[in-house]
């Protein structure tokens, strides 16, 4: 899609994109490429069902008849992922919750930054992302495992390293 959805009221408003960033391709996996596939063909059975109602508004989602989507449809994501047990969250959610998935598996921070459009990395990282609690205790393990291996090997003074005013660097 080549022009960003601003929505004013429940009218879809087109517009030009609000940065140059914001204006980009997007790398899709197969499986994601597969879905969309599968959701076109049934978007074009939509079209073939409504005639010459079908409204042609170019979008990859569309209500049943080819129109943008009513913003109501955030609130509808809520209760229904409620509604089957999950946590409660809206769709934009799902955009902090991929940039922080995608910086936990190792993507790094440009490519996510130009992924979800960001103009600077640290916007990304500032905002967009979350620490896991996981990460959070792999972090935390590391950390000890490098102490007990120095204490063992005899070397745990090495391990505090301090720096001068000056720069130098002074290991006990």
């Amino acid at each position: 899609m080549h022009w960003q959805v601003t929505q004013l009221g429940w009218r879809p408003v087109q517009g030009k994109p609000m940065t140059e960033a914001s204006d980009r391709t997007i790398a899709l996996d197969d499986d994601t490429v597969t879905a969309l596939r599968a959701h076109r063909k049934a978007q074009a059975a939509e079209r073939l069902a409504a005639g010459e109602a079908w409204v042609d508004c170019g979008f990859v989602f569309t209500d049943e008849m080819g129109r943008p989507l009513h913003p109501q449809v955030s609130g509808q994501f809520y209760v229904l992922a409620f509604d089957v047990g999950l946590p409660s969250v809206c769709l934009h959610d799902l955009r902090h919750g991929a940039a922080s998935r995608m910086l936990a598996a190792g993507v790094d921070v440009k490519i996510v930054q130009e992924t979800l459009g960001h103009v600077s990395s640290t916007f990304t990282r500032d905002t967009y992302t979350s620490v896991y609690p996981e990460l959070a205790k792999t972090a935390a393990e590391s950390t000890a495992a490098l102490v007990t291996t120095a204490a063992r090997n005899g070397q745990a003074g090495r391990l505090i390293n301090l720096q001068t005013k000056t720069g130098d660097n002074v290991s006990t």
